[in-house]
């Protein structure tokens, strides 16, 4: 069996638009007839530039290869260029083709890949969502600046099952930062917290959410604001870029770290652990170098004691590999889910994730336990010009 065929799929995210502009979805096709896909987050350059980049690994590496080896693949792709070195453009590519080479090993065997990946360990997995507006009572994007709307849904979501929401008060976030927060922002945030928290009580945990804005000290500032409300993480409140920096707020609040949406490779995230930056890591399957690397970093992070939340800011193709991965792997946590999974979420998928209570459900289907429907596929092309996710070009004051 050689992988003989690849195709591509950028798929415009039709309003809301809740996990990106939109999604590129891999398709490779083995010499005996078995498909497997995939799906790149790259947020660098455009969906076109993307695409060109997996079409020139498939050229270089992929096609007549046998979907069974990937670690000698890994490596090639990763060498490749004469880098040696994580780039996350060229990790996204090749964790688009990476995700769909599991796919096609499953279904060749007959098996889940997390039975490739050590066996399921979890029978159900614990989710968490983003305080979306609340289309049915014509809620808009307010809510992501008002804590009362924000509280009020928040209570909506435990009432639907979940046990935790994330929010992210403290935007905008600016390709200028880190920064100082203003006082206004500290006290938002706080506002965000505490209202939310009386709204859910002890039934839901509570994930703040940063994009990186903060400086070390600014945001040791912000977390003693917040410790009072015993939220279950501050999410990256610095830069990706010195975990060094990320550690010294790690060590200065009771409030856990988590990190790793915009790292790559196990490289990267190593440095996370050695730092002590953080203890809940949230690799993007899409872009982390996929499921193999993913596997690899969740086995490093047991040896700290560290837990793994798969981030999902993109298409249901990545969120079924994150499923896959957290089902095989002991120190998982939470599970990041575009609330239950419906929407253009379910539309695209011949059938949708099975999400009940609080909790996905892992498929027993060979492979990634999912197919996109590329009749919707193609009838939702992306015609836009913009990033799949923006920051400010201008610095915050």
């Amino acid at each position: 069996m050689k992988v003989t065929g690849l195709e591509t799929f950028i798929v415009g995210n039709p309003p809301p638009g809740w996990g990106g502009r939109y999604f590129i979805f891999v398709k490779l096709t083995t010499s005996n007839g078995i498909t497997g896909i995939g799906e790149v987050y790259g947020a660098s350059f455009g969906p076109e530039v993307m695409v060109h980049g997996v079409r020139d690994v498939f050229q270089r590496f992929v096609e007549g290869m046998d979907p069974f080896h990937i670690e000698a693949l890994w490596r090639k792709v990763y060498g490749s260029g004469y880098t040696l070195r994580p780039d996350v453009t060229l990790m996204g590519v090749l964790s688009g083709i990476e995700i769909a080479l599991w796919d096609i090993k499953g279904k060749a065997v007959g098996k889940p890949v997390y039975e490739l990946l050590g066996g399921k360990v979890h029978e159900r997995l614990r989710s968490y969502t983003y305080i979306y507006p609340n289309l049915a009572k014509r809620q808009d994007d307010s809510i992501y600046h008002s804590a009362e709307q924000s509280a009020e849904r928040a209570a909506d979501y435990v009432g639907m099952g979940f046990t935790a929401v994330k929010f992210d008060p403290a935007a905008p976030f600016s390709a200028f930062d880190p920064r100082q927060p203003s006082l206004e922002t500290v006290e938002r945030c706080t506002r965000f917290v505490r209202l939310i928290r009386e709204a859910v009580g002890t039934k839901a945990d509570l994930l703040f959410g940063t994009h990186g804005q903060f400086t070390a000290s600014g945001a040791i500032r912000l977390a003693k604001r917040l410790e009072p409300y015993d939220p279950l993480w501050f999410e990256e409140p610095t830069p990706p870029e010195k975990p060094e920096e990320m550690a010294l707020v790690a060590r200065a609040t009771s409030i856990p770290i988590a990190t790793g949406e915009r790292l790559t490779t196990k490289y990267e995230f190593a440095r996370v652990l050695e730092t002590r930056a953080a203890s809940i890591l949230q690799m993007a399957l899409g872009r982390v170098g996929g499921l193999l690397e993913a596997k690899k970093i969740a086995a490093m992070a047991e040896t700290y004691y560290a837990q793994i939340a798969p981030h999902l800011y993109c298409g249901p193709v990545e969120g079924a590999a994150n499923v896959q991965l957290a089902a095989a792997t002991p120190n998982f946590l939470i599970l990041e889910s575009i609330e239950t999974w419906s929407g253009f979420h379910a539309k695209i998928l011949k059938k949708p994730m099975r999400w009940e209570e609080g909790y996905v459900i892992p498929s027993t289907e060979p492979g990634l336990g999912v197919e996109i429907d590329e009749e919707v596929a193609r009838s939702h092309p992306y015609t836009g010009t913009q990033l799949h996710f923006e920051m400010d070009n201008e610095p915050v004051p």
